[in-house]
């Protein structure tokens, strides 16, 4: 299993930055892994618990599909989990006003993966601190455009 936990301020109200981080297709500006990230269904639909997105990433010039299913949305928090057959995700976002117009940001992603792929755990986790810095880059800089 990969546990990452990251914690960082960034300049976005709250409610635009959970209203942003809720719709799973916005994860190709902030997850370096994202290859694309469509939702399935409407896409105009309103974003609501049990909204589902099929997402590719690319780890290690690989690349595979997950669908992820909005579980929680809160005012203050959002929890996305992502399946397929090798692996369980789940991104779990933390949004806290800091103030007006800056929130403080705590993400945890936890990779699970399955059968197999267990024995690349010890890998794995490693190639996922070194992406989970790059998230929190990205997704700074996403949420800094979307407070703008």
């Amino acid at each position: 299993m990969v546990h990452i936990v990251r914690e960082f301020e960034v300049p976005c109200p709250q409610d635009a930055a959970v209203a942003y981080l809720a719709d799973f297709a916005n994860a190709v500006e902030w997850d370096p892994g994202t290859v694309s990230c469509v939702r399935d269904g409407d896409p105009a639909a309103p974003v609501t618990p049990g909204a589902t997105w099929t997402n590719v990433s690319k780890v290690l010039g690989r690349e595979t599909t997950l669908t992820y299913r909005l579980a929680t949305l809160e005012d203050d928090h959002v929890i996305l989990r992502g399946s397929n057959k090798t692996a369980d995700s789940t991104d779990d976002l933390t949004v806290t006003a800091v103030d007006a117009g800056t929130s403080r940001i705590r993400y945890e992603a936890t990779i699970t993966f399955k059968g197999l792929a267990k024995l690349t755990d010890p890998l794995m986790a490693l190639v996922f601190k070194g992406i989970a810095d790059e998230t929190v880059d990205d997704m700074t800089a996403a949420l800094t455009r979307v407070g703008s």
